[in-house]
């Protein structure tokens, strides 16, 4: 008995270091969590914020690098509706992304914003930001965003064009604005999850399999610059996508029975 413990141990030790693809295994997150849905690291900290999709409880669930739960902060004024994506802003607020849209039926959107002072709480009362989209604008499933300049763009999963909303960071109910429209070259295109490195030079765009790399653009002109797509050889499905440090990223993916589930690494150079 005691040699088997030992032998799981050191096979968890191994396949905790090892690599899948492109990609560097960190470590498994905590098999509570069966669909983290996002990744995002807040300013000055080492907890990885991740949320569960639709159906599950309204919670923000900190992640220390091991995968363990850290942090477990009911948000007591929203409804998990259908959460898909996080984002923070330079002062470490953490902003959840309430647009999920599988039967494209949606007419209103929510954007959570808890405050960096509740992070180390139980609860919280977070800020809404409730947006609509313009008339001539159809309803889309939008599972991706980030913070540039003060203002949040959110991305459609589309497997061919996609589109890019606009939305300003104001605590109030307001029309998005239609940003740009884009097709990414090749197939199985859909954005899952998306992020902006914090010097602001560096979009990263995830999906199951790879992500795409945009730098050398101007101001929030995106896709003026050059894109590059980056296979993981890997394919799970990724959900969460956040940058550690500007060259570095860190990816995770859900769970399904004995596969997925895990935090990843991966270097952009």
């Amino acid at each position: 008995m005691i040699y088997i413990k030992r032998l799981i141990f050191l096979l968890f030790i191994v396949s905790s270091c090892q690599s899948t693809g492109q990609l560097k295994i960190e470590n498994r997150i905590a098999k509570e969590l069966k669909e983290v849905s996002a990744a995002e690291i807040a300013k000055d900290s080492d907890i990885i914020w991740v949320i569960q999709d639709a159906g599950n409880d309204n919670n923000l669930i900190g992640l220390d690098n091991n995968g363990q739960i850290v942090r477990n902060i009911y948000i007591s004024n929203a409804k998990n509706k259908d959460w898909e994506d996080l984002t923070s802003d330079n002062q470490g607020h953490i902003y959840i992304g309430d647009f999920g849209n599988n039967n494209k039926k949606r007419k209103t959107f929510k954007i959570y914003k808890v405050n960096d002072n509740d992070l180390n709480t139980g609860s919280a009362v977070a800020e809404v930001i409730e947006f609509s989209l313009p008339k001539n604008q159809k309803s889309e499933d939008f599972e991706s965003f980030f913070i540039y300049n003060n203002c949040f763009y959110i991305f459609s999963k589309e497997n061919k064009k996609f589109v890019v909303l606009k939305v300003k960071n104001n605590v109030e109910t307001q029309v998005a604005e239609v940003h740009s429209e884009y097709k990414l070259k090749g197939k199985n295109n859909k954005i899952t999850s998306a992020d902006i490195s914090e010097d602001g030079e560096t979009v990263i765009l995830l999906n199951h399999d790879k992500l795409w790399k945009i730098t050398n653009f101007e101001n929030d002109a995106f896709f003026s610059g050059d894109i590059t797509e980056v296979d993981f050889d890997h394919d799970s499905q990724k959900e969460g996508i956040c940058f550690k440090t500007d060259a570095t990223v860190i990816i995770t993916d859900e769970r399904k029975h004995s596969e997925g589930g895990y935090i990843y690494s991966f270097n952009l150079n």
